[in-house]
């Protein structure tokens, strides 16, 4: 009993044989027969030198091509030495070499629509008879009531409108740094030896730009010697206390105006 040969790319004769004539680029209408037969016969043997047992349909290939190659080979004479104009010998091979590239085409495009088709996940029908079998439900108003409706409406949106035209939405005007270092001063000043914690002097600890607002002004007011801030360990509470410039009156003059850039 035959069965399909897969050695390497190739699945059956065809294959292999369309194989060598596109490898060796020759034209499907013009197969050079002897050389694309002997490398036929050679992949043949490969396969039997493998131990693999060659279908039958590769085997009749192989007698085809071998009957094709003698015909080419022969003389094409009549008994009185003339010419004989036959019909091309490959001509059976060429028709049954397109048909198969004819097949294998639509075998791929068929092939690509299954995996595509794979990747598509349909919902399951739903039943809706519910909604179609009901009749529609309509609003019964009479012109009177709806006018009054529409009228409601129109109200309520001049209303709106009102609003927006003569309220403006006010944010909250924020901390410079000017004013968070006059702060911290006057609560180093009031409280001279006392250690105070970073957390003790940042007004809203949730906004973020409080912490930040007051980290940089505490760093500024350290660089001047008005404060001294120490830490006793990596990410431990930062501690503040008065420093030898604390008292000077003129430690606020260069701070003037200034603000914070937020990050």
């Amino acid at each position: 009993m035959s069965y399909k040969v897969k050695l390497k790319a190739f699945e059956g004769p065809f294959d292999l044989l369309v194989y060598l004539i596109e490898n060796a680029e020759m034209s499907i209408y013009d197969i050079q027969i002897s050389e694309i037969t002997n490398q036929y016969l050679s992949y043949i043997r490969e396969m039997e030198e493998k131990d693999v047992t060659v279908a039958t349909e590769f085997m009749v290939l192989a007698a085809t091509l071998i009957e094709i190659k003698s015909k080419m080979i022969l003389p094409r004479t009549n008994e009185t030495g003339d010419s004989l104009v036959e019909e091309d010998p490959r001509t059976m091979l060429v028709e049954r070499i397109l048909e198969y590239k004819r097949f294998k085409k639509a075998a791929d495009i068929l092939q690509a629509q299954e995996e595509r088709g794979l990747r598509i996940f349909e919902k399951p029908q739903e039943d809706i008879s519910q909604y179609l079998e009901n009749p529609d439900e309509y609003l019964s108003l009479d012109l009177k009531q709806f006018a009054g409706a529409f009228n409601l409406f129109i109200q309520k949106k001049q209303k709106v409108e009102a609003v927006r035209k003569h309220y403006t939405r006010i944010e909250r005007e924020r901390a410079t740094m000017e004013g968070r270092i006059k702060m911290i001063l006057g609560a180093v000043r009031s409280k001279l030896g006392q250690i105070f914690s970073f957390k003790d002097l940042v007004p809203n600890k949730k906004d973020r730009y409080d912490v930040v607002v007051t980290f940089m002004s505490l760093l500024e007011m350290a660089k001047e010697r008005v404060i001294k801030v120490d830490q006793k360990a990596l990410y431990a509470d930062i501690e503040v206390s008065a420093g030898e410039r604390v008292n000077e009156d003129t430690v606020l003059d260069k701070y003037q105006g200034q603000e914070v850039q937020e990050a």
